[in-house]
């Protein structure tokens, strides 16, 4: 599979099992925003950043927004790879993560999606400068080839 929208994502493979599917016949759409979060979180971890070291150092990355464009539908039992990249960040408090997610069959891509995060303050829900730890981890797997 060449077609990824960017060079080198952080990959997932999913298949939707009988629980996914709607009443429609095809993978609920809220499906697709789990399977995001899922790619995101463990993109993190194999940066260096887990969940323990978000509450040690009272810092997450928040969504901000999040925008999801559903091109294709998916089906039970259809492999499945989500891709992920951080495509910007400010340094400070600011980043954006993008996502698609294509059929391993034929490479069609079924969802892109963007998330606008920001850094909070996890006891105070407020924004704040994104740690050093975060800095050395995620500053490094931002790709520069977006438009």
């Amino acid at each position: 599979m060449n077609d990824w929208d960017h060079p080198s994502p952080f990959t997932l493979a999913l298949t939707p099992a009988a629980e996914h599917i709607d009443g429609l016949g095809h993978t609920n759409n809220a499906v697709y925003v789990q399977w995001c979060e899922q790619a995101g979180w463990a993109h993190s971890e194999a940066l260096g950043l887990t969940l323990a070291d978000y509450r040690r150092l009272d810092r997450a990355m928040a969504i901000r927004e999040g925008h999801y464009d559903y091109l294709l539908p998916s089906f039970a039992g259809e492999a499945l790879v989500l891709g992920t990249w951080l495509t910007a960040s400010d340094g400070r408090l600011a980043m954006e993560r993008r996502f698609q997610l294509r059929r391993a069959g034929d490479g069609a891509t079924l969802l892109r999606g963007r998330w606008a995060l920001v850094c909070i303050e996890i006891s105070s829900g407020r924004p704040r400068r994104m740690p050093a730890e975060f800095l050395s981890a995620y500053e490094a797997a931002v790709i520069a080839d977006i438009d």
